[in-house]
């Protein structure tokens, strides 16, 4: 009899059962011959024992443990351990093992159905087969997807059939479980691990059901679905795969629900050909690369997610391949939040996208974005960054902080409606030479600079709306630029309402200027601005005009305006304003300057910096201590700090009017993921502007997808565009081997090579480009072009981190977020990172991030056990925080 809490899934036929025992009286000796003997529907009872044979079930039979799960072991001589050719039969409680991991240890054919309960399946994958089948057919189109995939499950028609429950699939190579033709299986309640490739692979049109399926420590991706197989997964837990959580393509179908992603080495989702994806209410975490990439023409849908912490983007959407996001988190990227390019589409709503390493939202090419009531928040360079000939639609919603709010440079036209901007570290808005926008209802608040630039030819149309508290100028309009502005407030600019560069005009009706800290408008030379109904308030000054400028005034007046020069009555022009040794009037607070006396600027940065001195650089001293702080790196603080002295010995020749000797500026960075680069190359690019080298100091990150274009003649332009942003700063290219594929010699990446090439020498003072990558890649990078090796002489190797700093490391990040590591926690982290499997997947820093957070999450879990906890508990990290014994990748 069996000792089992699981019932077998059918009731076979009835019947006395067979017994088998290898020794012992009555009953048969061997499996196979209990098969044999067996009629449609019996049910086999097995000793326990080891049993070496190989199993071909052709009737429907019940094999199952006489004394419970665990006890029998099957053993293959040679080939499978298990053939089914009939449907209906099922093994219980049963170990299995194969002979080969590469080759199929379980093989259910075509028509054929097996379930297994509560077994141990080793040594092998399974395999499903089926009828090849026309791509694209379905069980039923009228019924939802998920619907469609239980009733071809529940009414098998064709193909093998697979149903594994509170089970485990392990140590197979190349996949788990492997479907093709019209085949189907369901996975409940099961683990899948330890495979030297995919965890489930489908083909053709197979259809897989998993509910509560664990995969881990797969090589390759989790899941894969090709042809026009589909796929349903519900609470599923999809854990450290070493290539992505979900590859699919093709004409694929899948459906994730109630599912987590963890620490996937590339992608959690990558979708591509026709694919069709879509994720409700999952969590991906760790993601290696872009946690979403989806491509060609694939479709994703995705709602009420959440995406953290990936090294790459949030979610990437290219060539013609369209994305719709409702109601889903992504914050805490390594690189922009989103990336559109090519054709693509994607439309959010209700989304908030936070804490991005470059720009939030990035649209270029001919792609096109729709947001809707989303919050756009934390950026490190744009809140929403197009160009091109990108389309963008922003209704409602925020765009909080970073370094600039909105930033459109493409020539397609954008709209913004009623969409607040807050608290941008420079402009609220940036219009790009040429670019055409209309904002609607815009709320610009709290920057600290302008709080709209346009730049040379900028064509903007602005409707109501406020710019608020600015710390430059509320609108700064450059040569060529002439704005239609309509009931528009600017209220409390840090300096003049309005800039007008020379020759720059635009028409300005029913608007107010309120308390600006310099003259509300400054008109440059040749500048020809209209205002029709317009109000200074509370401001020192109300206009200040160039040599040459030509406003024209209608119905406009100044209140409480100490200088008014406005005409009290309708129509009429301004004289021109004293000259400089006789300002018109002084600003409402201390400047170093009349903006009076400034002169005529063309550039828009300039414009929205009158009167304001340049903010005080960083040291040398103070970056260098910067350098040593970090953790490790011992090698690269003394080669950093050996090109410091050599570049101050350059600059000491310069100014003393001697010939620099020749020096390349240009680096490798040769390491493994999460080992320091991109902050070392952060902190080269500032220690290069203390010295005078380098004008800005800033970093631009870009990879392949950056540089590399789609069709002939799209790989320069690319290639350029990004180099011309890095221009006075340092351009890091990440994984830069990428660029050259091995054993491809018509690849366009050979194009961005040769591009950069020519760019690093007619730029040689004004960039310095760090590529990055796998020491044994960089290798073969630099190798790839004469021009390369010539200009990239100096390498520098980041190790990986030793078991004590990563230890350093989350203490780092437990003083930053203001806990505390007790004593026996070290101790434990140590040992845990001694444990750690140091493969070509461990994540180094990245791997410390992961564990510093997995501590919190286990110490908030065990705080809120306690009824009253003080507050010494509530910042102690303990040992019993630590997470489970394997470190993540």
């Amino acid at each position: 009899m069996t000792t089992s809490t699981t019932a077998p899934a059918t009731a076979p036929a009835a019947g006395p059962p067979l017994r088998v025992a290898a020794k012992g009286r009555g009953g048969h000796r061997t499996l196979a011959s209990a098969l044999a003997a067996a009629p449609a529907g019996a049910v086999i009872t097995i000793a326990p024992g080891v049993y070496t044979e190989s199993l071909r079930l052709e009737r429907r039979v019940l094999l199952e443990p006489e004394y419970g799960s665990g006890t029998v072991h099957l053993r293959s001589p040679g080939g499978p351990v298990l053939t089914v050719t009939a449907p209906g039969c099922e093994l219980y409680g049963l170990d299995l093992r194969g002979c080969d991991p590469a080759e199929a240890a379980v093989r259910v054919a075509d028509a054929a159905g097996l379930t297994l309960t509560e077994c141990d399946l080793g040594v092998g994958r399974i395999d499903v087969l089926g009828s090849r089948q026309e791509a694209g057919a379905r069980a039923n189109a009228d019924l939802t997807f998920a619907d469609d995939l239980a009733a071809s499950l529940r009414d098998p028609v064709g193909g093998g059939v697979l149903l594994v429950r509170h089970s485990r699939l392990h140590d197979a190579r190349h996949a788990a479980v492997h479907l093709e033709g019209d085949a189907r299986a369901r996975l409940e309640d099961t683990t899948v691990d330890t495979v030297d490739g995919l965890g489930v692979a489908l083909g053709g049109s197979a259809v897989l059901l998993g509910e509560r399926l664990r995969i881990k420590g797969t090589a390759g991706s989790s899941a894969r679905a090709r042809g026009s197989s589909r796929v349903l997964l519900r609470d599923a837990r999809l854990i450290g795969p070493g290539r992505h959580g979900l590859l699919i393509g093709d004409e694929a179908e899948a459906l994730l629900e109630d599912c987590r992603i963890t620490d996937p080495a590339r992608s959690a989702v990558h979708a591509d050909a026709a694919a069709t994806v879509g994720l409700s209410d999952c969590r991906i975490t760790g993601s290696g690369t872009d946690a979403l990439s989806v491509r060609d023409s694939a479709q994703l849908t995705v709602h009420g997610c959440w995406v953290l912490d990936t090294d790459g983007r949030g979610l990437t959407v290219g060539q013609d391949a369209t994305a719709h996001v409702t109601d889903t988190l992504i914050a805490r990227t390594g690189k922009g939040a989103v990336h559109l390019s090519g054709r693509a589409q994607a439309a959010l709503a209700g989304c908030r996208i936070t804490v991005s390493g470059e720009h939030t939202l990035t649209a270029t090419d001919t792609a096109r974005a729709e947001l809707t009531e989303t919050t756009l928040a934390d950026a490190a360079v744009c809140g929403v960054h197009t160009d091109g000939q990108a389309g963008l639609e922003l209704r409602g919603g925020r765009i909080e902080r970073g370094e600039t709010g909105l930033r459109l440079r493409s020539t397609t036209p954008a709209t913004v409606h009623g969409t607040t901007v807050t608290g941008a570290r420079k402009a609220g808005v940036e219009i790009g030479p040429d670019a055409p926008a209309t904002l609607e209802g815009v709320r610009i608040q709290d920057t600290g600079s302008a709080g709209v630039v346009l730049d040379a030819g900028a064509r903007l149309t602005l409707e109501g709306g406020a710019i608020e508290g600015s710390g430059g100028s509320g609108m700064v309009v450059a040569v060529g630029a002439e704005p239609r502005v309509r009931a528009l407030r600017i209220d409390r600019a840090g300096k003049n309402g309005i800039v007008f560069g020379p020759g720059a005009g635009g028409a300005f009706e029913g608007c107010d200027i309120n308390a600006a800290a310099f003259p509300a408008l400054h008109i440059g030379r040749a500048a020809a601005p209209t205002f029709t109904g317009c109000r200074v308030l509370d401001c020192g000054q109300d206009v200040v005009l160039a040599e040459g400028a030509e406003p024209a005034f209608e119905d406009c007046v100044s209140v409480r305006v100490k200088n008014p020069a406005l005409p009290t009555t309708t129509g009429g022009s301004l004289p021109a304003a004293p000259p400089p040794s006789a300002p018109a009037a002084p600003p409402r607070r201390p400047s170093p300057g009349n903006p009076a006396a400034q002169g005529d600027l063309t550039d828009p940065a300039e414009l929205a910096d009158l009167g304001e001195p340049e903010p005080a650089g960083e040291t040398l001293e103070e970056l260098l201590a910067e350098l040593d702080e970090l953790v490790g790196l011992d090698g690269v603080k003394r080669d950093v700090g050996g090109m410091v002295k050599l570049m101050q010995t350059v600059r000491l020749r310069q100014q003393a009017g001697l010939p620099a000797p020749p020096l390349s500026r240009h680096l490798v960075f040769a390491g493994n993921p999460g080992t320091g680069k991109t902050t070392v190359a952060r902190l080269y690019g500032r220690l290069l502007k203390a010295l005078g080298l380098l004008e800005r100091g800033h970093l631009v990150e870009v990879d392949r997808s950056a540089l590399v274009g789609e069709y002939v003649g799209h790989t320069g332009p690319k290639t350029t565009e990004s180099f011309n942003r890095a221009r006075g700063g340092v351009l890091f290219i990440d994984e830069a081997y990428a660029l050259v594929p091995a054993g491809v010699s018509n690849d366009f990446g050979l194009e961005a090579v040769a591009t950069l090439v020519k760019l690093m020498e007619d730029h040689r003072d004004e960039v310095v480009v760090i590529a990055a990558g796998y020491p044994g890649d960089m290798e073969r990078f630099v190798s790839s072009n004469p021009g390369l090796s010539s200009r990239f002489s100096r390498s520098l190797l980041f190790a990986d981190y030793s078991s004590a700093e990563l230890v350093r490391i989350v203490e780092h990040h437990a003083q930053r977020h203001r806990y505390e590591l007790s004593t026996r926690a070290h101790e434990a982290l140590g040992r845990y990172f001694d444990a750690a499997p140091r493969g070509v997947q461990f994540g180094n820093g990245r791997a410390a991030r992961q564990v510093f957070q997995a501590m919190t999450e286990r110490q908030a879990l065990r705080i809120a056990e306690l009824t009253a906890p003080g507050e010494a508990q509530l910042v102690v990290l303990d040992e019993q925080d630590m997470p489970e014994a394997n470190p993540p990748a």
